[in-house]
């Protein structure tokens, strides 16, 4: 970490600062499920743990919708939510904050 004149902490440009995130996906039939897992986690390297899903299979058409917990840069969300776009599926994100109590 650095700090700059007016004291705010700057990460080193080599550890970028990672948000826990809930991305909420529903499917339209035109992207299968798994194959959408395999893009996130092998080809986009975000790591995420589904919290939810309830995904119908008809005539190899995947629908529903499913829930993951993300941890990932501003840039790996970035990527995700343009992939979701350009492929039309509805997707929400929310930033998870888990409360602490001492």
């Amino acid at each position: 970490m650095m700090t700059t004149p007016n004291l705010q902490v700057v990460p080193k440009s080599g550890n970028p600062i990672k948000k826990e995130l809930i991305l909420e996906v529903e499917l339209n039939g035109k992207v299968k499920f798994d194959h959408l897992l395999h893009v996130i986690y092998q080809q986009m390297g975000i790591c995420y743990r589904v919290l939810s899903a309830n995904v119908e299979y008809v005539n190899g058409n995947n629908f529903g919708s499913f829930q993951l917990y993300i941890n990932a840069t501003h840039e790996e969300s970035q990527e995700l939510e343009f992939f979701l776009n350009t492929h039309k599926l509805l997707n929400t994100t929310v930033e998870y904050v888990c409360r602490k109590y001492s």
